[in-house]
């Protein structure tokens, strides 16, 4: 594949967008010599969201630099990855990953015909991968195991022996996908140091590592496929395009955790090489950027507005979106879409559901997300209430009205990261409406005792909670208070006698682990 670029070139647009890069001399020695061999892995669990079209982007870099390219589909690591995918949904996430990866494909314009698709269970399910993967078992430590996976894996209170599992089959890839390069993002880095460092004592080489950035998502924190507000669904209407992005994170001059600028630098600018932003002639009217740069110092410098930078993003963001909507309107591809990823909410017997009316109240219709109180102040109008100011991943605070200070310091609540619901009706209390509700385990007695639940260290505001078993169920964009959704759902949530946050004894999660409280044991939640 004669590309006309130099070996420097090539490593050049290799390496360009990306936060790290191990092993450059390898990787410029290779190029000295012949076309790089990279493969980048996706695990079939959740669907691909718009925050995918940045290893896209990516792998049309690798290409314009004459690499011979390798997407696996690891439909294995799905699995083993806590049952993210049961067995019998695997092979139809298989088929959905690869007919929506190659429509993002084809609508940036990467030539199909230059990659190699290969699926997981293809090769890793062969005698001698099974015996390397136990030759690699008796060599790597529980305790590397499970840092290598940290990032990766969903880490649970009692870890099952597949999540262990996963890091080591990651680095066994490298050598049966015979590559000289695997490329993932950031928070892959323990896998690839594990790789590094086990592999040459199979006797393997060791491979060099290319490193994406995390783009945050549209909330400000990493884009998630279980958090539903943080991305946009790669079929998602223009409609609901428009509704997100009216909701993302994108305050004026602020240039940190923004998700939808961070697109413009590593979606839009390494494809078009340009962008636009499109306002009324009396702001200005168009302007077309060549380099990322500039539009990060004139959004900082507030000379772009978040509304116009938003509505520049939803055109350019359309554009990519277009033709992938138009394949999925096939009824072929749309039966494979809900039978690969089948509502919860609908699905009786769905896992963690018991048919009949409990499927139909399924948790997964609230949308509780982890906030953080910024400022408490005395209501004026009401001794026993006061307002709290509470971050939840928009680009505004919610007013949430509360009498939580009776229980717990005004010091106490600054600053301090709890949960909240958020769609429920706003409610006006005594003048005031509240806009969302504050969750707090609590026991009954005299005194009665109230005590706000505690998301895992290290959440950001915004990060959606669920319920195990129900990850990619839909919230209720406003819960209804006449069906009593949440009435009935709340006379199952409690605290287990190890302090964790349960619904039907099943855990409340975030991406980073179990919803605590820290004293009342076998408390109520409300």
């Amino acid at each position: 594949k004669e590309t006309g670029l130099s070996p420097d070139e090539k490593f050049d647009l290799i390496t360009r967008n990306l936060q790290e890069v191990l092993g450059e001399d390898k990787l410029k020695q290779v190029l000295q010599e012949r076309e790089l061999k990279v493969y980048w892995g996706t695990a079939t669990t959740g669907k691909p969201h718009v925050a995918y079209f940045v290893p896209m982007s990516k792998i049309a870099d690798f290409l314009k630099a004459g690499c011979e390219v390798t997407i696996l589909f690891a439909d294995l690591h799905a699995y083993l990855d806590n049952m993210k995918a049961p067995w019998e949904l695997l092979e139809l996430r298989v088929k959905y990953y690869e007919q929506v990866i190659k429509a993002m494909l084809e609508s940036i314009g990467v030539p199909l015909e230059k990659l190699k698709f290969v699926k997981g269970t293809d090769y890793q399910l062969s005698r001698e991968y099974t015996l390397d993967v136990y030759r690699l078992s008796s060599m790597v430590t529980e305790h590397d195991a499970k840092k290598a996976g940290a990032e990766v894996v969903k880490q649970v209170e009692h870890p099952l022996l597949s999540g262990l599992l996963y890091p080591g089959l990651q680095a066994l890839d490298e050598e049966y996908l015979k590559v000289d390069a695997q490329f993932g993002g950031v928070d892959q880095r323990k896998i690839f140091t594990l790789a590094e460092k086990y592999l040459p004592s199979l006797g393997y080489t060791k491979r060099a590592h290319l490193m994406n950035p995390m783009v945050p998502g549209l909330t400000g924190a990493k884009m998630s496929s279980s958090e539903e507000e943080s991305k946009i669904d790669l079929l998602d209407s223009k409609e609901d395009v428009k509704k997100k992005l009216k909701k993302a994170f994108c305050e004026p001059g602020n240039i940190q955790n923004n998700g939808v600028l961070s697109f413009v630098k590593y979606v839009l600018f390494p494809l078009r090489g340009e962008f636009c932003i499109k306002r009324d002639p009396k702001w200005g009217g168009d302007k077309i950027y060549t380099g990322f740069d500039e539009v990060e110092k004139d959004f900082a410098e507030e000379l772009i507005h978040p509304g116009d930078l938003k509505a520049s993003v939803e055109a350019a963001l359309n554009q990519l979106l277009e033709p992938i909507r138009k394949k999925f309107e096939s009824p072929e591809l749309r039966k494979l879409t809900n039978t690969a990823y089948p509502d919860p909410s609908k699905t009786s017997g769905a896992k963690g559901g018991g048919g009949g009316e409990d499927d139909e109240l399924a948790p997964s219709r609230l949308d509780i997300r982890v906030g953080k109180i910024i400022s408490v102040e005395k209501h004026p109008d009401a001794d026993s209430l006061f307002l709290e100011k509470i971050d939840v991943g928009e680009a505004e605070p919610r007013t949430v009205v509360s009498g939580l200070v009776a229980y717990v310091s005004q010091e106490d609540l600054q600053d301090r990261m709890v949960l909240v619901l958020c769609n429920l009706k706003p409610q006006k209390m005594r003048g005031i409406e509240s806009q969302a509700m504050l969750l707090c385990a609590s026991i009954e007695g005299e005194p009665r005792r109230v005590e706000p639940l505690d998301p895992p260290e290290g959440s950001s505001p915004g990060e959606k909670v669920f319920v195990e078993g129900y990850e990619t169920g839909k919230a209720d964009e406003r819960l209804n208070p006449k069906k009593k959704v949440w009435e009935k759902l709340q006379v199952d949530l409690k605290i287990s006698d190890e302090y964790v946050a349960q619904w039907k004894d099943k855990q409340l999660m975030t991406k980073l682990g179990q919803i605590t409280c820290k004293t009342l044991k076998g408390g109520s939640i409300s």
